[in-house]
């Protein structure tokens, strides 16, 4: 797509005047030194870029230690999809698929699935021969995702290629079967990959969703607290990694990332089914958390249908549901036990590893102590 670098001191004229001829608006300003949605702005008319470059390279400066900027056409509507490296130190190279990333906030990534229900085969062949030239202008040996924006048109742009695995990683593994942390770590060892990791092939359809700690009813900014209670989900085709427990203080300085929850299913249907049971089993006291926008999420029209762009959030969470995470989770425990006590039905896809059947007294007895750790005082 049409770019140029723009050092921080042009300024709105100058030099700059001629490059915005070719790229015309709307424009994104992006830092030049990182990512993360640090140092973007959106420029729709001329008149805006002023103030963009400068609120753009100050946050740059501050985050990377580099305020230079640059500029490119803006594609919108655009999905946000990334496709899986995988190299050894002996010429063997595999392409292990893609993902969609386009739900974000903030232009940071809170959900990704794969497949993408956007990426049709002749897409995903044509994102997986871009990976690979990519990889191949640079000595590559290592775990890698080479990420892309795709328009409406099924054209494909490059965006970055991170060498390293991503947070998103584990949405792979649960398709192909593999373990990109072991992978990674053999690759640097000199092994080579396997035939096994060489021929690996997708099946079935996985979802991450990604719980933070932040407000989505306040911009998604971070929170700060304890974690008070904490219970994740399970059952068959759920994993959570996850990094903190009941009594972890959480506060502002650090990734306000608390767990990755991760689904598979055979189709994708079944995976946002799956997801839909898991995060109405997650409970989590103490602070806020997305967990009220994730529950809106996959109910929302356009993400059931894979029809979602990365202007999902922005577009439509405004009228999402302003429910207190915690008062979803006491309602929910409220629900169950009253479920357990009068002996009624609990489907299958609704209960836990280990969940006793509902008429059970002790998981009427969990409940009750769940719901007094979720009210205590903060």
């Amino acid at each position: 797509m049409p770019g140029s670098l723009v050092p921080l001191q042009t300024g709105p004229a100058g030099t700059l005047a001629a490059d915005l001829e070719g790229i015309g608006f709307p424009a994104l300003v992006k830092a030049a030194a990182g990512g993360g949605g640090r140092g973007m702005r959106r420029v729709d008319a001329r008149e805006q870029l002023g103030h963009a470059l400068e609120s753009a390279g100050r946050e740059a400066l501050a985050a990377f230690g580099d305020g230079t900027l640059y500029l490119e056409q803006l594609v919108a509507p655009a999905r946000h999809v990334e496709v899986q490296l995988l190299g050894d130190r002996h010429g063997g190279l595999v392409v292990l698929g893609e993902r969609e990333c386009s739900v974000q906030r903030r232009h940071q990534k809170v959900v990704e699935e794969s497949p993408s229900p956007a990426v049709t085969p002749a897409i995903r062949e044509q994102l997986g021969a871009s990976a690979r030239r990519v990889a191949s202008t640079v000595a590559f040996h290592n775990a890698a995702t080479v990420e892309f924006l795709l328009d409406g048109a099924g054209n494909h742009y490059f965006l970055e290629m991170n060498t390293r695995l991503q947070v998103e990683h584990g949405v792979t593994e649960l398709v192909t079967g593999l373990d990109l942390v072991a992978l990674q770590i053999r690759v640097a060892a000199g092994e080579r990959l396997g035939e096994s990791v060489i021929r690996a092939s997708s099946t079935g359809h996985a979802i991450e969703a990604r719980i933070y700690a932040e407000d989505p009813h306040r911009d998604f900014g971070p929170v700060a607290g304890t974690v008070t209670a904490w219970r994740m989900p399970g059952g068959p085709g759920v994993r959570v990694d996850a990094g903190v427990a009941a009594g972890t203080p959480l506060p502002l300085e650090y990734d306000p990332l608390l767990a990755k929850l991760m689904v598979r299913a055979p189709d994708r249907p079944t995976a946002i089914a799956r997801l839909r049971r898991a995060l109405d089993e997650t409970l989590i006291g103490g602070v806020q958390t997305d967990l009220s926008f994730l529950r809106w999420l996959v109910h929302e029209p356009t993400f059931v249908e894979g029809s979602y762009d990365t202007d999902l959030v922005a577009d439509r969470w405004g009228s999402g549901p302003r429910l207190d995470d915690e008062e979803r989770s006491l309602a929910a425990l409220a629900a169950r036990e009253a479920r357990a006590q009068a002996g009624g039905g609990v489907a299958a896809e609704a209960r836990s590893p280990g969940m006793p059947p509902s008429g059970d007294r002790a998981w009427a007895a969990r409940a009750r102590f769940e719901a007094v750790a979720l009210r205590r005082p903060r």
